[in-house]
């Protein structure tokens, strides 16, 4: 949901004579995910490949303007035309979940789940729409999701995000206003508001507006056209984001409500950009690995 912007050498080296903190984190090599837990249970597959009976679809707005309008109007919701939006289809030779992003809206699975490792693939196809065609593609991994389809911005369920947009990749987003968190995070005025870019130094901030964004410790992802594998480990109120095995996030005090929020659904967004994910499955976890280096 959000735009890095370039940063030319000569201003990185100004924001690095005044803004240390930041300075000391870009300095550093990647993070490194240590500790990783072993499985502790059989893994679920939540794609099989063939259909998407085990996902719930929603469409938001024909206008994507119409996404953030006070007061909301009525979106289209679960309808059949979802079915050109959300599909099954054959990429580089294998099944894969095809989102269109033409018309935003969510896919959301059946399941309810705790404590576990979810592990995915994704690439991004070519297809851009209004307002993506001259912004970062964009998508969204959704995790913790709950609550009315819809409930935000007529479009998604609320939730703790996974941010997947070109140069943000792992970038962390509340999605609704009932839902919080907490990161620590470094002041980096290449970004726009609020500003902020993970880093395990950081000092403690407050997922909340203005606040409704994290951005990635670094970016990860490969070249446009490959896919590129997400891990995401949850454990209780608690998540760690990793990017084609770079850790780039941390998150704690994951709240609804102001009560833990230690469960939910895994949801799939359809905002502007064509995408394609594979290999979607999970496996129950009793830790968390750990992030080390920065």
């Amino acid at each position: 949901m959000l735009k890095t912007l370039a940063v030319a050498p000569i201003l990185a080296m100004a924001l690095v004579a005044t803004t240390p903190d930041l300075a000391l984190a870009l300095a550093r090599p990647p993070l490194k995910l240590v500790e990783v837990p072993k499985a502790a249970g059989p893994a679920v597959s939540l794609f099989n490949g063939k259909d998407l009976t085990d996902w719930n679809a929603w469409l938001g707005y024909r206008d994507p303007g119409l996404t953030y309008k006070d007061p909301p109007v009525a979106p289209i919701g679960a309808t059949a035309e979802s079915a050109e939006i959300f599909k099954v289809v054959q990429e580089d030779g294998r099944p894969a979940l095809y989102v269109n992003g033409k018309t935003w809206g969510s896919l959301v699975h059946k399941g309810d789940f705790r404590d576990y490792h979810l592990r995915l693939q994704y690439k991004w196809g070519k297809g851009r729409w209004a307002p993506r065609e001259t912004q970062a593609p964009n998508n969204g991994l959704l995790y913790h999701s709950h609550g009315a389809p819809g409930a935000v911005f007529g479009t998604w369920s609320r939730s703790m995000e996974f941010e997947i947009m070109l140069g943000s990749v792992g970038m962390v987003v509340r999605v609704g206003d009932p839902v919080s968190a907490t990161v620590k995070a470094v002041d980096d005025p290449s970004l726009i508001e609020p500003k902020l870019r993970f880093s395990p130094t950081g000092r403690d901030v407050a997922v909340v507006t203005p606040n409704w964004n994290v951005e990635a410790a670094s970016d990860a992802e490969k070249p446009l056209g490959q896919w590129n594998t997400l891990d995401l480990y949850v454990l209780g109120d608690r998540a760690i984001h990793v990017v084609n095995g770079v850790p780039v996030m941390e998150v704690r005090d994951i709240r609804a409500e102001g009560q833990p929020l230690t469960h939910g659904a895994i949801q799939l967004q359809s905002e502007g950009a064509e995408t394609f994910f594979r290999d979607i499955a999970l496996e129950p976890i009793t830790a968390l690995p750990k992030i080390v280096g920065n």
